[in-house]
């Protein structure tokens, strides 16, 4: 099958490129089985290796992504997600800078198959249009290129959904969270971290807000 073919072999060729650049660090992958070594390790690169794969599996979309991020302290400190259906990869390496506003009512682009309550009151106190998306790094990155200019999310997630690409969304300004406004922890001992906030930095306060009475 197409899906978990793709899955295991970017799950292989990944973690064979970081065993032999980085045989010390630790790795938490989606396709990976956890070692619980990596709750002590100093560095820990935490990969999805196709996120989107049912997008991955649909001819013509563009809307799936692989993940890379290195975890120090619980903070992602680098990181970068390809996009190779648009040829196209974010990092921090060279850090994207946020576009300027586009005027006109924001885009908030939600999950394709589970976008949540909270998007709803979002959208109503932004007057925002809402855009279903695919992957969760499709989704982050079009913040990140000024095509959207919020993303929310709650339930589903893991670590992997959302390390790489917080990372590279931070580093371009964005501004990054989980609903509650507080900060997003990796390399945790559950790896489940169900939500997510990824926005322009002078919408946080609107988004914000509205999460609080959602």
């Amino acid at each position: 099958m197409l899906r978990a073919e793709g899955d295991r072999q970017a799950h292989e060729l990944l973690v064979s490129e970081l065993a032999a650049a980085r045989p010390a660090d630790a790795v938490l992958s989606e396709e990976g089985a956890d070692d619980a070594s990596r709750l002590g390790a100093e560095r820990v690169w935490v990969i999805d290796p196709l996120d989107g794969t049912r997008e991955f599996s649909e001819p013509g979309r563009t809307d799936w992504a692989v993940h890379v991020a290195l975890v120090v302290d619980e903070r992602p400190v680098a990181g970068a997600v390809a996009l190779p259906g648009m040829e196209l990869t974010l990092s921090t390496a060279d850090s994207p800078r946020l576009p300027a506003e586009r005027g006109g009512p924001p885009r908030m682009v939600v999950s394709r198959s589970r976008p949540p309550e909270q998007a709803d009151a979002v959208a109503a106190a932004l007057g925002a249009d809402v855009v279903p998306l695919g992957s969760a790094g499709a989704k982050a990155m079009a913040v990140v290129r000024g095509t959207a200019d919020v993303y929310v999310h709650a339930g589903g997630q893991y670590e992997w959904d959302s390390c790489a690409p917080a990372a590279v969304a931070k580093a371009a300004g964005c501004f990054v969270s989980r609903l509650d406004g507080s900060r997003l922890r990796y390399n945790q001992p559950d790896v489940y971290l169900p939500d997510l906030v990824i926005c322009r930095p002078e919408l946080a306060g609107p988004v914000l807000a509205a999460l609080t009475t959602a």
